[in-house]
Order: structure tokens, then sequence, then C-alpha cells
């Protein structure tokens, strides 16, 4: 056999989802080097396995590690956009976002589609925050101004770019920091549910053997009377 007879070994290209668990083993040294710097916004800090989720997320949405940092905040569990951050992505598209209005009763944005030439236009104000019960919350209270440009840019950038916002498409500011923290459901157990099923191992119940058929089962059968003998 001659080193021709044998065909080259190519190695096996790596599949989208062994690339993914590079990048987050890679993602998670980085977590471990940040997790306690003050560059984490208090949401994450100490926690080097959300971070590693946030850089993912992040990178998904095309930004940098620090970027993502900047962008992402973590209210109640679930993780959003800062209203910045989102606007910034949306822009990053092509899309046009803008601030038509801005006061501390009223907010009036614009948007539209890169290539399109029609404007969506959404308005927030005060009336329509108190519809919602969200005018007596404690950063409405403080700064008004802000908080309806945050709910004004949320709803504009998701009219028109939610392809570009994925799984992450409300900003940080629409999500309620208030709320009380969700109490997670108490855990079954695989003998939790093994215990509540019936017992595989039980002896099941006898099944009567078919009786054979007698006579005195069968209804008797009238016979026809005997024909007249000829004479």
């Amino acid at each position: 056999m001659t080193s021709t007879d044998i065909a080259p070994v190519v190695a096996a290209e790596p599949s989208a989802l062994m690339r993914w668990a590079a990048d987050a083993r890679e993602a998670h040294v980085i977590a471990q080097a940040l997790a306690k710097t003050s560059f984490v916004p208090a949401s994450l800090r100490n926690k080097p396995e959300d971070i590693t989720a946030a850089i993912l997320a992040g990178q998904e949405l095309g930004l940098q590690p620090m970027s993502t940092l900047r962008s992402i905040d973590v209210i109640q569990g679930t993780p959003a956009l800062r209203a910045h951050a989102m606007r910034a992505l949306v822009q990053s598209h092509g899309h046009q976002v803008q601030l038509v209005e801005s006061s501390d009763e009223k907010c009036i944005m614009r948007g539209r589609r890169a290539g399109e030439t029609e404007w969506q236009t959404v308005e927030w104000d005060i009336p329509r925050a108190r519809r919602l019960e969200l005018a007596n919350k404690d950063q409405w209270k403080k700064q008004p101004k802000t908080m309806l440009v945050a709910r004004a840019t949320g709803e504009i950038c998701r009219l028109v770019a939610a392809d570009a916002l994925y799984a992450m498409p409300y900003t940080a500011e629409e999500l309620d920091a208030d709320a009380p923290p969700i109490q997670a459901a108490a855990r079954v157990t695989s003998a939790d549910l093994l215990a509540k099923m019936p017992a595989l191992t039980a002896e099941p119940e006898p099944v009567a053997e078919p009786q054979p058929e007698t006579a005195e089962a069968w209804p008797e059968v009238a016979q026809p009377a005997d024909a007249e003998e000829p004479r």
C-alpha cells in the first residue's frame, strides 16, 4: 500500500452549536474577571453566570462585551436593554428614530425602517401613564420626562425594527423594578412524579378464562313437524 492509497483525513468543521459553546466558555472567563468590578451594573455584579449570559445575548445583538455591560440590566430576573442602547441598536441597523417633542407631560417620537419613506409615530403622556398605574411609581415622580422618553423609545423601536431586537424587545425602564420578586414554583423531583404514577410492578388483576360453550347455552330451535308419509 502506498501513501497515495490512503485517503487524506479531513477535519470535520465544527457545528454552529460547537462554536457557540466555545464562545460561551470564553465569555465565562471574561465574566469571572469582571464580576467584581465597578464596570458591571449592580444587577449583574458578583454574578458571573448572569454576566456570561448577558455577553452572549449582547453578541447576538452585535454588541461587544463592555458595550453589553453598559447596555443591559436585569430587572426582576428579566434582562432588558436600556432605552438609549435600544435606540442606538436600531439606528445601527439603518433605521431612523427621532424625538419630536419631550416634556414632563408628554413625549412624541417617530421612526421608520431603512428604505421606507413613511414615518410611524407614538405618543406617551402622563394621562396614559396614570391609566397604566405608572405615574405614582418612584421613578415616574422623580423624572417623568426621562420615563416618558424611555416608554416611547421602546414602543417605536418595536414598531419599526422588531427584527433587530430579537429576544430582548423591552427597555429596562419599561420593566417594573418595584414589583415583588416572583416566587419560584416548588421543585418537583422524579421521585414525586413516580409516586403519583400507578405501580408498574403490581400484579395484574386475573382475567376470567373464557368458558366453553354448552348446549344449554343455546336456545332450543323448534324442529319442523314431520312430513306426513304418503299413504
